[in-house]
C-alpha cells in the first residue's frame, strides 16, 4: 500500500487530472502549485485493472505500467550520523494518467501521463520537518520511469537510478532550496509481493486491488543537507512500487499504513483500510519478511492495531494517531509499540493532506520504520 500514499497516496491525487489541453508546451518543465485541479474522471475503460497474480519481472517491472491509471515509486529511510543523530526522508513520484493510450500527436510534450514527486526530510534532532513537491507532465523527458536497460525515476533533477543492470544498487538525489538528499541504497533481499503474489486486494469488489511489491531492506549511506550543514549518514530504506486502476473500494476513508525494518533481520509491512462507517475493510492485511527473504502473508484478522496516543495538527485541524500497539496474533506472535520520532511530520500543503513520518518500534521487536496516515484532513474516496 505504500499506501501506500501507497502509498500514497496520494499525492498523487493532486495531479488527478489536468485536461488533455494543458498537456501541450507551456515555458517551464514543471507546472505550477496553484494550477487549477479538476475532480478525477469518473470512467476508468481502457485502463488495465488488477484483478489476476502477475507473472513478475524484475528489473522491468521497476519501470512504469502506464496502462494502469495510478502508480508510484515510494522510499523511506531511517538514517543516522555517527554519533546517533537521526534523520527520516520520504523521497516519492507518483504517475496519474490522464489517458489509457498515448496520445496521437507529434508534439514531444504531450503526455498519457502527469507526475508528482514528494520530498521530505524528518530532523529528529530539532524536531523541524521540511517538505517539498514537485509536478510535471511525463513527456519531453521532463518525468518519467523505466525498466530497461536501467531502472530510473525521475521528475526534473529529482531522481532514483540505478546503479547497475539488475537494479541491486540505486542511488536517490534531490535538492530543493533548504534541503537535499544524495543516498546509495544496495537491495539485500529479492522483491516482497505483498498480497497474494503481488495482487494486493484492497476490498472485496473485483478489479478493487493494486499490482504491489516492496523491497524491504535496502541499505543506505549517504548525505542530508539541511541549509548550509550537511550529515553523512547511515541506516536503511524501503521501497514500495504499487500500480492499479480505482483500487480502493467505495466505502474507504483512508487508510494507516505502516512499513517496519526490525533490528532482527525481519519487516513488516501492516496496515488497516478504514471504512465511513468506521469499521476495517478485512481484504487488506499484511506481510511479515524473514531474514532469509521467505515472506508470511497475514490476514487482517490475523493482527490488532490499537492506537495510544493522538495528534492535532496545527496547519488543518486534522487529528491523527499518534503512537500504536500492534499484536501478531498466533504461533510465533509478537508485541510491540510505535512511535513517532517527532509529532508534525504532515503534508498540508498538497491537494491531499496526509501524514508520513519516521517511527521508532520497541517491545519484542525494536527497530524503525515509517507510518502513512491518510483520510483525517478528509476522506479518501473517490480519490484513488
Amino acid at each position: 500500500m505504500n499506501w501506500r500514499i501507497i502509498g500514497i497516496l496520494l499525492g498523487i491525487l493532486l495531479v488527478f487530472a489536468f485536461s488533455l489541453n494543458l498537456i501541450e508546451p507551456h515555458s517551464g518543465s514543471a507546472f505550477s502549485a496553484t494550477t487549477r485541479l479538476e475532480p478525477p474522471p469518473a470512467d476508468i475503460s481502457g485502463y488495465a485493472r488488477a484483478i489476476a497474480p502477475r507473472d513478475w519481472q524484475f528489473p522491468r517491472d521497476h519501470g512504469a505500467h502506464p496502462e494502469f491509471q495510478t502508480e508510484w515509486w515510494y522510499y523511506t529511510g531511517n538514517l543516522a550520523t555517527a554519533d546517533g543523530r537521526r534523520f527520516g526522508y520520504q523521497f516519492t513520484i507518483f504517475r496519474r494518467a490522464i489517458a489509457p493510450t498515448k496520445p496521437a500527436s507529434d508534439s514531444e510534450f504531450r503526455a498519457q501521463s502527469i507526475y508528482m514527486a514528494h520530498f521530505t526530510i524528518s530532523d529528529i534532532a530539532t524536531q523541524t520537518f521540511h517538505h517539498d513537491l514537485r509536478f510535471s507532465r511525463g513527456g519531453a523527458g521532463l518525468a518519467g520511469a523505466v525498466g530497461e536497460p536501467r531502472y530510473r525515476a525521475w521528475l526534473d533533477d529529482w531522481q532514483v537510478a540505478a546503479e547497475n543492470d539488475d537494479a541491486t544498487r540505486q542511488r536517490i538525489t534531490a535538492r530543493s532550496s533548504e534541503f537535499a538528499l544524495d543516498v546509495q541504497l544496495v537491495q539485500v533481499k529479492p522483491p516482497a509481493l505483498q498480497g497474494q503474489g503481488g495482487l494486493s486486494p484492497k476490498s472485496a469488489e473485483i478489479g478493487s486491488a493494486s499490482y504491489y511489491y516492496s523491497l524491504t531492506r535496502l541499505l543506505t549511506s549517504g548525505s542530508i543537507t539541511i541549509g548550509g550543514d550537511s550529515f553523512a549518514l547511515q541506516g536503511s530504506s524501503w521501497m514500495d512500487h504499487e500500480f492499479s486502476t480505482s483500487a480502493l473500494g467505495a466505502e474507504a476513508q483512508g487508510w494507516d499504513w505502516f512499513g517496519l525494518i526490525f533490528d532482527d533481520g525481519r519487516e513488516l509491512m501492516i496496515g488497516q483500510i478504514r471504512r465511513i462507517d468506521g469499521t476495517l475493510e478485512p481484504a487488506f492485511g499484511g506481510l511479515l519478511v524473514n531474514p532469509d527473504g521467505s515472506t508470511r502473508p497475514l490476514r487482517a484478522a490475523e493482527f490488532t492495531i490499537r492506537a495510544t496516543a493522538t495528534w492535532r495538527s496545527p496547519h488543518t485541524a486534522a487529528e491523527y494517531p499518534a503512537g500504536w500497539e500492534v499484536d501478531i496474533h498466533g504461533p510465533g506472535g509478537f508485541r510491540f509499540a510505535i512511535t513517532p520520532l517527532q509529532a508534525d511530520q504532515e503534508l498540508h500543503d498538497t491537494d491531499i493532506q496526509y501524514w508520513e513520518g519516521a517511527v521508532q518500534i520497541s517491545g519484542d521487536v525494536r527497530g524503525y520504520g515509517y507510518a502513512e496516515l491518510t483520510g483525517y484532513a478528509g476522506t479518501m474516496q473517490n480519490r484513488f
